[in-house]
């Protein structure tokens, strides 16, 4: 006799789904809050881009936070805690960075709203820990994939939405306004947003906490030990720390009157310190694994190849796609690429993370068992309805989508790749990453249209890839895979270090070509560039890596999702 379906807690899932909206909304925002910030408070590149390191950097001091906490008591924290616990906790959390924000704002602070979104994303990184696999035990096993899809496809059309309130919230009309003028806009709109953010965050909170239909989902498993990965990971966390300080301090007691050559000078110095920074990263989790290889006990997961390259990986994925996008807004305040104000850049960051949207909801097809022509028919039609919303979003908000709508090409481009992929991640991953790697070429040796239209492909292109470098990165991990997902989870860092990455990339090379107006934020892409080409390089080496393990990489299937 066939087991009845459990049913589907339809209302926790609600709640769950807007928890997951709120994550992209605000992720995606910060693109338009960067260069708001920029110019209220007469910010360069670099420290502009600081708005993602704060956001992203909580994202892996949080999860290091738990990892450590397993790793000293032998139990997982959120499991000790439950999914429902964990969730409540974490957006109490995010509630106490929103009304961080909403004092830094009063008081006029940029570092003070820095606090705010770290602490705001420590809720969050918090909050995802626990989500996905709490989504599952929201209804039926069978169809877990499905709900944790729902999310991740709801999570994608905030990233599409956020740009467009924020952009309303903080210049109050789709109309023009100029870079001078924003230093004298108030912030009021801000603070009544983060008030409606922080809101709905208890409300939320309250909601599953009072819920007695939502389960506890408390698991008491003992956490599989890696004190020496454990180890190389703080030693990592203190030399970032060494590598970031001095670029902070030569920001203080600057004169004003700086020469292009002393300019020029400083910058040269705070590049290398932030490829120090880099460098801290891939060597340490390079010189890991090799030694973990060589003498596996207390390594945990990083004996595995696949996983420490995965790392890579997801730093280098997450960091391009924050770059892209939190950079766009400087390149297109440039002649070459249209001149716009800070206050006109939101159809075009809106239609970056909406590309995300697209290839992630074409992507979720998969999780559904649709027949073959059933498949091919949607896997053409959605990425057109999700192109279709995003026009549509931004035209009730009144923006001019005309220069966008030639974009379609670039849908049509990633419908084509597609087909060719299959589902297969590694192929899928291969022909992504290329397709990035011409995207950012092109970008990078054109003006105009053309140029904007590839960089903002860069989204069609990354829009797949976390389930791709995900699922080759822990297969063959067995009893370390929930390990090996927690460190990949870490590397979310990529996009608090690579965006403020090129954003001093721009500062530099604008320093050394003062005479060409826009030079360093457009060659600046080039980080963009090597990101992809690293991804390349992952899909293709870790096909070999898996088969010597006889493991085979083409047998899973890539559904759309994203961190």
């Amino acid at each position: 006799m066939t087991q009845p379906k459990q049913p589907t807690n339809t209302g926790a899932l609600t709640t769950l789904v807007v928890v997951f909206f709120f994550w992209g909304f605000i992720a995606a925002g910060n693109s338009v809050f960067i260069p708001f910030c920029k110019h209220y408070f007469s910010l360069d590149q670099f420290q502009s881009q600081l708005i993602d390191f704060a956001f992203y950097l909580a994202y892996y001091i949080g999860a290091l936070g738990l990892f450590a906490y397993g790793a000293f008591g032998g139990k997982d924290l959120v499991g000790k805690w439950g999914y429902k616990k964990s969730i409540v906790y974490g957006l109490l959390f995010s509630a106490i960075g929103a009304a961080a924000m909403i004092i830094a704002v009063n008081a006029n602070t940029f570092a003070g709203m820095l606090v705010g979104l770290f602490i705001v994303a420590l809720g969050f990184s918090l909050q995802q820990t626990a989500a996905q696999p709490f989504s599952i035990t929201l209804g039926d096993p069978s169809t877990g994939t499905s709900r944790v899809n729902l999310g991740g496809g709801v999570n994608s059309f905030g990233t599409t939405i956020g740009p467009i309130v924020v952009a309303l919230a903080l210049f109050g009309t789709t109309a023009a306004i100029t870079d001078e003028q924003i230093k004298g806009l108030s912030l009021s709109k801000v603070i009544i947003l983060y008030s409606c953010v922080g809101g709905l965050f208890i409300a939320a909170a309250a909601l599953f906490h009072f819920s007695k239909k939502v389960p506890a989902g408390i698991l008491e498993e003992k956490t599989e030990p890696a004190n020496k990965a454990l180890t190389t990971l703080i030693i990592m966390t203190g030399l970032l720390v060494v590598m970031f300080v001095p670029i902070f301090n030569s920001y203080k007691n600057l004169a004003p009157d700086l020469s292009a050559a002393a300019q020029h000078e400083l910058e040269t110095y705070r590049m290398k310190w932030l490829f120090g920074a880099l460098a801290v990263v891939v060597i340490g989790l390079v010189a890991a694994n090799y030694t973990a290889q060589r003498k596996s006990d207390g390594w945990g997961a990083m004996k595995y190849p696949q996983l420490v390259l995965g790392m890579l990986g997801i730093f280098v994925y997450v960091g391009v796609e924050v770059s892209i996008g939190s950079n766009l807004g400087e390149l297109l305040k440039q002649a070459d690429f249209g001149g716009y104000q800070s206050s006109q850049i939101a159809p075009f960051i809106s239609m970056y993370w909406g590309s995300l949207m697209i290839g992630r909801w074409a992507g979720a097809i998969s999780a559904f068992e649709l027949k073959s022509s059933t498949h091919k028919m949607m896997t053409f039609i959605v990425p057109l309805i999700a192109f279709g919303i995003v026009i549509g979003a931004n035209s009730i908000a009144q923006y001019d989508m005309t220069p966008l709508y030639w974009y379609i090409i670039c849908v049509l481009i990633q419908i084509v790749a597609f087909f060719i992929s299959q589902d297969k991640p590694a192929r899928t991953l291969l022909i992504f990453s290329v397709l990035g790697v011409t995207a950012m070429a092109i970008g990078i040796f054109t003006k105009g249209t053309v140029s904007i239209y590839a960089f903002l492909s860069g989204g069609l292109c990354c829009s797949i890839m976390w389930p791709c470098i995900f699922s080759l990165s822990i297969a063959g991990l067995g009893k370390y895979t929930t390990q090996g997902s927690a460190f990949l989870i870490m590397m979310i860092l990529g996009g608090g270090i690579i965006p403020p990455i090129q954003g001093k990339m721009a500062d530099y090379l604008q320093s050394s070509n003062a005479e060409t107006a826009g030079y360093g934020i457009h060659q600046s892409y080039w980080v963009c560039l090597i990101c992809f080409a690293y991804l390349v390089f992952f899909a293709v080496i870790v096909k070999g890596i898996l088969r010597k393990q006889g493991i085979d990489y083409e047998t899973e299937k890539t559904t759309g999702s994203g961190h």
